[in-house]
């Protein structure tokens, strides 16, 4: 089905209808048409005919999704196997509601208590008939009820897959399938493009990279000319490097028993012509890249052009990051570099307008909507605990100290993520804790990208682990059994909020996040207000600890400091409710400088001063000769 409302409601009345009168029933899909027809042996006395004659289109609330769903049933009998209850005005308007009987004995509600529930409203606009749809009243799919578990029972060998596919999914540990991987395995197998909207941690990687493995299988082997440079089959394009790494990572691992079948990846912050070499000696079928070197490799490796005409899978994995990031010209001009007769996948954690423009380029008009986020669940996930504490950045390190040592000390096999606000304040973070002797590392943007992949894949195996980090990390990338993500200083927006607490909570676990804010930041609470997130009581001031942090912040590097404290006056600039005011912009960067146990605040270059746009602000210190 287009979405998993639409594909759990029929699973749900299938279920319902074998349970109330046998296997008499089947259910039949129309992929082309999204309809599904539910047909019964008419020898079967305890089923009434006439009812039958009554064709239903239920239309999914989805704003994205638009599919109709056909079942033979009537009205009346229908409500009563779903055990919802229907009134009927008998006016002309045919306006209808269906609200969930009272079930006293029944405890099928979720932890949240949501309902099923399902609406008929006049007010929607009619689902224009078609040939095979005969449907005599238009109805609206509301709300179906899903598991909070990211889980499915579907095994993998229930697919047509790869005897080897299978056989490494089984030493890596798959058993059954999660929930993305179910419901879009089956409709990519067909040949069908798929916009894929699901959280993350949910497993998407391996539900794109299997059916893409399957296309490579299928295709012929490249002719005795070709062998040196082979057309790729399968493209993946990913936001970041990180992402990228970790998808070519994921692909190795399900290649394990495919030695013919190789896989590259192409990011930035490596030289181009050592990735060309490298593409020449060990040409691959499946390769995962990032925007901009793709493009790099478009335009400079000879006959790179032409083996991408060989593609016939292309994906676009956390597509509402590419756009979010500026790579809409990009995604552009890769989409026109690869054939138009090809298979297309779109996996994306959220589908804003931007998504949904670059569907219509990249996606075949017919291609199928999986929505594995209920309409109206939450955006973060339900095991994990949220916390804000609001304190004065004269507190904030001994409180990032403090609090570190009461998770590692309930926590033997802790993994914490810090996250802070630019690369520079990173750094200077790690280097404090360092000091303070914890288990830490980092990762930002300054890193070479060598250092950033083998730490991310340190960090990825490891436990009893502290990673400070700036952005990066914050979508897509795949870090098991993270049990606290602290955020230190104010979040971009609401939805980096949102990633970022994503790495805790995942495969369905545990976990805790912090949001750490000074007193002028509180106005952001007011963006999260809907989500479950609760004020949290300093703790009482530790004179030891704060006497640790002191001594350890005299031992950090001078250059860290200045660096961090540009770089803090520099992202709070950005910042346009706290930028409003230059001056007061300044006091609170001075505030940061001294938090960080300077007397003095750091002195700026002229020119960095003038990008900022404070130039002449009282409190600055303009760095000599500058």
């Amino acid at each position: 089905m287009n979405c998993m409302p639409c594909h759990l409601f029929v699973r749900k009345l299938h279920g319902v209808l074998t349970k109330q009168y046998g296997p008499t029933f089947s259910l039949s899909y129309y992929p082309l048409k999204t309809l599904i027809n539910v047909s019964y042996k008419k020898k079967n006395k305890k089923i009434p005919t006439k009812p039958y004659k009554t064709l239903i289109t239920v239309r999914c609330n989805n704003s994205v999704c638009y599919s109709r769903v056909g079942y033979g049933k009537s009205l009346k009998l229908l409500s009563q196997l779903l055990f919802v209850s229907m009134d009927s005005d008998g006016s002309n308007s045919g306006r209808k509601r269906r609200k969930n009987a009272d079930d006293s004995g029944n405890n099928r509600a979720s932890k949240r208590g949501r309902e099923d529930k399902l609406a008929v409203d006049d007010s929607v606009p009619p689902v224009k008939k078609t040939p095979s749809t005969k449907a005599t009243e238009t109805t609206r799919l509301e709300h179906v009820e899903t598991s909070d578990s990211y889980l499915s029972n579907t095994r993998f060998d229930q697919f047509p897959l790869s005897p080897l596919s299978l056989k490494a999914l089984e030493d890596a540990g798959f058993k059954t399938m999660t929930v993305v991987q179910e419901a879009t395995l089956p409709i990519i197998l067909k040949g069908k493009d798929v916009l894929a909207k699901a959280k993350t941690g949910t497993g998407k990687t391996v539900a794109y990279l299997l059916p893409s493995i399957e296309a490579v299988i299928k295709s012929p082997p490249p002719a005795s000319t070709d062998k040196k440079k082979p057309s790729i089959i399968v493209l993946v394009v990913c936001p970041t490097r990180e992402l990228a790494c970790q998808a070519a990572a994921e692909a190795k691992t399900l290649l394990k028993y495919h030695s013919s079948i190789g896989v590259d990846v192409l990011i930035g912050g490596k030289k181009l012509r050592a990735e060309q070499r490298r593409m020449q000696k060990h040409p691959c079928r499946i390769l995962v890249a990032t925007p901009g070197r793709l493009i790099d490799h478009i335009d400079n490796t000879p006959g790179f052009a032409r083996r991408l005409r060989g593609v016939k899978v292309l994906v676009l994995d956390e597509a509402d990051h590419l756009l979010d990031m500026g790579f809409r010209r990009d995604v552009e001009r890769i989409i026109s570099a690869v054939p138009k007769k090809r298979q297309t996948f779109l996996f994306s954690a959220t589908v804003p307008e931007e998504v949904r423009q670059i569907c219509h380029v990249a996606l075949k008009q017919d291609h199928e909507f999986v929505n594995c986020v209920q309409e109206g669940s939450d955006e973060t996930h339900q095991k994990v605990t949220q916390m804000y504490m609001v304190a004065s950045l004269d507190r904030h390190f001994s409180l990032i100290y403090m609090l570190l040592k009461r998770h590692i000390a309930e926590n033997v096999d802790y993994k914490v993520i810090i996250f802070c606000t630019t690369a520079m304040v990173t750094r200077m973070v790690a280097d404090l804790l360092g000091k303070l002797s914890l288990n830490v590392r980092e990762i930002h943007s300054r890193k070479p990208q060598g250092y950033r992949t083998r730490v991310s894949d340190e960090f990825r195996k490891s436990k009893s682990i502290i990673l400070v980090t700036s952005d990066v990390s914050s979508r897509g990338l795949d870090y098991p059994d993270v049990s606290l993500v602290v955020q230190m200083g104010l979040p971009s927006d609401r939805k980096q909020y949102i990633h970022r607490l994503g790495r805790t909570g995942r495969e369905d676990k545990e976990g805790e996040g912090v949001l750490l804010l000074a007193p002028w930041e509180e106005y952001f609470l007011s963006s999260v207000k809907d989500l479950p997130i609760t004020k949290a009581s300093l703790p009482q001031t530790d004179p030891e600890a704060v006497k640790k942090v002191k001594k350890a912040l005299r031992q950090v590097d001078m250059k860290y400091k200045e660096a961090a404290y540009q770089a803090w006056l520099g992202y709070y600039t950005s910042q346009k409710k706290i930028a409003r005011g230059t001056t007061r912009l300044v006091e609170l960067a001075n505030e940061f400088s001294r938090s960080m146990g300077l007397s003095i605040p750091p002195a700026i270059p002229v020119n960095v001063i003038d990008k900022m746009g404070l130039k002449n602000v009282p409190g600055l210190r303009v760095a000599p000769g500058s």
